[in-house]
């Protein structure tokens, strides 16, 4: 018998290692095939594991949004500066999308707010 009244649970490690090894990914880290380094197994597990995702080159779903939401407001202000004023709410209604999205990703302290037409320049220093 099993029990439905459970909500099925997500291991999204686990889910990014194996998308990693779907693509073919995990043959070509440094050390593939040698024994983990014996530091890897003293202290903090999840700081070893963000170490050795950072040295394999993997960026979280919330940071490269955080770099594509930085340069559309960079675009968003160059169109206010060159004049260009057509479509700029609809330019920023996108941003504050991807901003929601960034949020729902990002840890706590890295939450950020909408913008508006009247807050471009201060959300360019926010978001840098």
């Amino acid at each position: 018998m099993s029990d439905n009244s459970m909500p099925p649970h997500n291991d999204l490690i686990g889910d990014m290692l194996k998308k990693r090894d779907d693509d073919g990914g995990m043959k070509n880290l440094k050390g593939f095939g040698k024994p983990l380094p014996k530091e890897y197994f003293s202290g903090d597990t999840f700081q070893h594991f963000q170490r050795i995702a950072k040295d394999a080159g993997y960026k979280p779903h919330w940071l490269r949004l955080q770099h594509e939401i930085s340069s559309m407001i960079h675009e968003i202000v160059n169109f206010t500066a060159t004049g260009k004023q057509e479509d700029l709410q609809k330019h920023v209604d996108e941003v504050n999308v991807k901003i929601a999205e960034h949020n729902r990703h990002c840890p706590p302290p890295m939450l950020k707010g909408r913008i508006s037409l009247d807050t471009l320049e201060k959300a360019k220093e926010i978001w840098g």
